[in-house]
């Protein structure tokens, strides 16, 4: 806890500690340029009392006893120092000097590098001072390992994908309500004022402004005085999503009239990434100004957004990579002598906040932040009405079909823009001269959303060692989600009317049909979400011991209000029924001090999570029916981890086991139910899986060993264990026949995919006293499996419709083949990264680079789903037995060696 001293006390206690023969120990911290380093903590392991270092970096400790002494020296962004020392009775004051802090150079030198092509995929079937200071100093090896190195190939820790992490800024949290997911995108390209986060605390530790989720908390602070003084101008060129990336950033400091401003802004961009057809245009903005009118009271506002323009590439079956290669894009075709993408996400969604600081008394401080947020995020396609599929990768097209041979298929293996021009010129007017619509077009699925948030952060001291954290969050939520006619190709107009539907208008409210470009088309909604969410911690920090508990309690309303009347379903327009939710939850920390080296602590947490916007309206574009059988999940997790922090050696050892319950599932495909025998109806479905539970269970190991003082090595090991518990409901949605019920599917003991569920990490790094680094490591991953389509799992597959019974040849054995989970190849990687930091007086200038996969491994699957198109017995037996099968599994493949080459200069 932070001890102040004045100069009262000071003489008060002198006398007092003459006469006992204590001792009054004192430092200064600062960094490698002899700056000094603010609000450092210093935690003296053989007490419960810690000190905060004030602006100057001075601290002490007083009426220390005759013995020997560890201080553990940390700040987020610094590399923790320990410092061991002795009183003696003698002493009356110890000087331990200047205690230097060296800046913690992570493997990317600091860089954090988003790829937000990741979040961009439409493709359906299928990321300060914590309250416990025992990691305060940031991320241990192994996070930082699993962020730098393993991240690069889609490792997540413990499984644990997006949706249970919660990044927050100023208390409001950064995650969507339709999905739950964090969009990084949102702050892409602000790395200076996003690169060091006021809290960061891994996995369910609890967290002083959030009661978090199984991912974690990450707050950042963005107080324009909290940023360092300075301007920092940076350039980077990379061979990832984008090439190029320039960034500037200003920052004032506190003026003596109390007032502090910070700036920054960047442009990511390329004409064509690696991948073909992939291209990018994005700009990114920040600025925070600061009154402070007292030691005491402090307004911030903050606006930050990032306007991006990208396009994306396709998953594709093995058959494509085969015979083109594995930077095949299908989703471009050749206009007018450039390169054309169908697939282009435009997304702009800037923030605004105001934040108020207010400190009341010596021990309690209170902060208040609103914001708002709006913009719009959309996502283009190619669309048609009464014509062929334009897409190359059509199974019908593919040579495996018979139809093309493999040259054949070469010659036509993007989109051809030309014949779509074409085909809409030749569909102008009928055989009596009317006017006609297109038959191709292109549209784009867009949502705007509008959200206003209100969260407030109280925390006070009880006691000298014990805190208490208060936290109030509001949101309101009005989501505008619709199709838009982006470009006519050609054509007078569109038909807003169903070409699966026997051409009944989408909307049967407005009798024209015709619509042009920039109109809405097929369906348009909005989703309305209200959520209150209450949040108390609290932390006692004991010689021995160090408790932290954290309570939540959430409430909230979601509503879908249709705008368009779907010709098959009445409720389609209008305000659907109120759908509410409860969540509470409770988690907990235990740590034990076994010695200033060496720590036990315990991690439980059991809360409940709401449903979110996606999983509680089965098909929002054309009904305001309700997921039936939707639920809350119940998330019950619990870790043990061992923690040695030596001068030589830092490891961790951890051990944890999560269940989450009662999930419900959404996927989008086309299914084919019919067979030879039988039409049962093929279809766009909606499957939904109900009542899923899943486990994730495992060891991490990281240990970080000091070789030399230039010379250390890293050892990381995840061993994990992530599946499926047993064999949930299945349902379909589909315009045609509703909601369907198929029983339960067979998936007890499917591995949960998208991350390889083991990863092993070994690395050499030597940090010159010159201030140059150079680095390496070898990773080898293990256990990544495809993920699947449920309802290829039920009995619908292999029972024939017209007698109840199996197909003939549905044997155990052979079903048991054909639904097999695919699992991929074991994967070796390397990667490299130097740099090197120059002091040009009061300048700093560093140059970086790193280097993902030199061995330019193309064998990678870092994704993929199953096409799920034969839900009968008969096709998915023949599927099974072809050499090469027509719906194969979509995948993607890592892009091969890429490097990060960034200079930057600082004044």
């Amino acid at each position: 806890m932070i001890k102040k001293l004045s100069l009262i006390s000071l003489f008060t206690l002198l006398p007092a500690s003459y006469y006992f023969a204590q001792t009054t120990v004192y430092a200064y911290v600062k960094d490698q340029e002899g700056k000094p380093v603010e609000r450092a903590e210093i935690d003296l392991v053989q007490s419960a009392d810690d000190v905060t270092a004030d602006k100057i970096g001075y601290f002490q400790f007083v009426d220390l006893m005759p013995g020997r002494y560890q201080i553990n020296v940390s700040k987020q962004s610094f590399e923790t120092k320990i410092i061991e020392f002795e009183v003696t009775a003698d002493e009356k004051r110890k000087d331990l000097g200047v205690i230097s802090l060296a800046t913690a150079i992570l493997p990317n030198a600091g860089i954090v590098v988003i790829d937000d092509a990741a979040n961009d995929s439409d493709e359906s079937g299928s990321s300060m001072q914590p309250t416990v200071g025992l990691l305060s100093s940031g991320r241990d090896v192994f996070q930082n390992v699993s962020a730098f190195e393993l991240g690069a190939y889609w490792f997540r820790p413990r499984g644990v994908e997006n949706r249970f992490e919660d990044v927050l800024f100023n208390g409001v949290s950064m995650s969507k309500n339709d999905d739950g997911k964090v969009d990084f995108s949102n702050w892409g390209g602000l790395n200076d004022v996003t690169r060091y986060p006021y809290e960061s605390v891994d996995n369910i530790t609890p967290s002083e402004y959030a009661f978090g989720n199984l991912g974690g908390v990450v707050y950042y602070n963005t107080r324009a005085s909290s940023y360092r003084k300075q301007t920092s101008l940076a350039y980077s060129f990379t061979n990832r999503s984008y090439f190029h990336r320039a960034m500037a950033t200003y920052s004032s400091g506190l003026s003596k009239n109390g007032w502090a401003f910070t700036f920054s802004g960047s442009r990511r961009w390329a004409e064509e990434g690696v991948i073909e057809g992939t291209y990018q245009d994005a700009y990114a903005f920040f600025g925070a100004i600061e009154k402070q009118f007292s030691s005491r009271h402090a307004l911030n506002l903050t606006a930050f957004g990032s306007p991006t323009y990208r396009a994306n590439n396709s998953p594709n079956t093995q058959e494509a990579y085969d015979i083109m290669g594995k930077n095949y894009n299908s989703y471009w075709g050749w206009q007018d002598g450039e390169k054309r993408n169908s697939r282009i996400r435009k997304v702009f969604e800037p923030m605004f906040m105001l934040t108020d600081y207010l400190k009341i008394g010596e021990k309690s401080n209170w902060i208040n932040t609103v914001s708002y947020q709006f913009g719009r995020d959309g996502r283009s396609r190619l669309d048609w009405f009464h014509a062929a599929d334009p897409n190359p990768t059509y199974y019908r097209k593919l040579p495996s079909y018979g139809i093309y041979t493999e040259d054949e298929f070469r010659q036509q293996s993007q989109i051809d823009w030309e014949s779509l021009y074409q085909a809409n010129y030749l569909n102008r007017f009928d055989v009596n001269g009317n006017e006609q619509g297109a038959v191709y077009t292109v549209v784009e699925d867009v949502n705007e959303d509008k959200t206003f948030n209100f969260a407030s952060h109280f925390d006070t001291k009880l006691d000298e060692n014990w805190k208490l954290n208060l936290n109030f969050n509001y949101q309101n939520l009005k989501s505008d989600n619709f199709r838009e006619v982006k470009d006519l190709l050609g054509a007078f107009y569109a038909n807003n009317l169903n070409a699966f539907g026997n051409d009944q208008p989408y909307d049967l409210d407005n009798p024209y049909t015709r619509v042009g470009e920039g109109d809405r088309t097929q369906y348009s909604y909005d989703l309305l979400r209200n959520q209150y969410t209450f949040n108390a911690s609290t932390e006692l920090d004991l010689p021995k011991w160090t408790i932290a508990a954290s309570v939540v309690a959430s409430y909230s309303e979601s509503q879908r209000d249709g705008k368009f009347r779907h010709h098959l379903y009445a409720d389609s327009k209008g305000k659907s029924d109120l759908f509410t939710a409860f969540d509470a939850g409770i988690k907990g920390r235990v740590l034990y001090k076994i010695d200033g080296k060496n720590f036990i602590a315990y991690n439980g947490t059991f809360f409940s999570l709401a449903p979110t916007l996606n999983e509680i309206f089965i098909s929002p574009r054309v009904t305001n029916m309700i997921t039936p059988d939707v639920k809350n999940q119940v998330v019950n997790s619990n870790d043990l981890n061992f923690i040695h922090r030596g001068q030589v050696l830092k490891l961790r050892l951890s051990g944890y086991y999560t269940t989450v319950n009662n999930a419900t599932e959404i996927s989008r495909y086309y299914a084919d139910i019919s067979s030879a025998a039988v039409d049962e109806g093929n279809a766009l479905v909606a499957e939904v899986l109900s009542g899923v539970n899943k486990s994730y269970k495992g060891l991490e190991l990281g240990a970080d060993v000091k070789i030399t003082t230039t010379l250390n090595a890293t050892a990381v090991a995840s061993y994990g264990d992530y599946r499926i518990e047993n064999n949930p409901l299945v349902k379909t949605f589909d315009d045609d026949f509703g909601i369907r019920e198929w029983g339960t599917a067979n998936l007890k003991d499917y591995k949960v995919a998208g991350t390889p569920q083991k990863a092993y990490s070994v690395g050499l790094r030597y940090n010159s006293a010159n201030y140059w680094w150079v680095g390496a490591t070898a990773n080898y991953l293990q256990d990544q499996y495809l993920d699947f389509s449920a309802l290829n799992k039920t009995a619908a597959l292999y029972t024939n419709p017209q007698t109840g019974d199996n197909y003939p040849g549905a044997t155990p054995e052979v079903i048991a083949e054909i639904t097999s989970q695919k699992k991929f190849d074991d994967q070796f990687m390397l990667n490299a990264n130097a740099g090197k930091t120059f002091v040009f007086g009061k300048y700093r200038m560093g140059v970086s680079v790193s280097v993902n996969n030199i061995l330019n491994n193309r064998d990678y699957v870092t994704g993929g789903f199953e096409q799920g198109r034969a839900v009968n017995f008969p096709e998915a037996l023949a599927e099974a037995q072809r050499d090469t099968p027509y719906f194969g599994p979509k995948l993607w493949y890592d892009r091969g060696t890429t490097f990060f080459a960034n200079v930057y200069l600082r004044f």
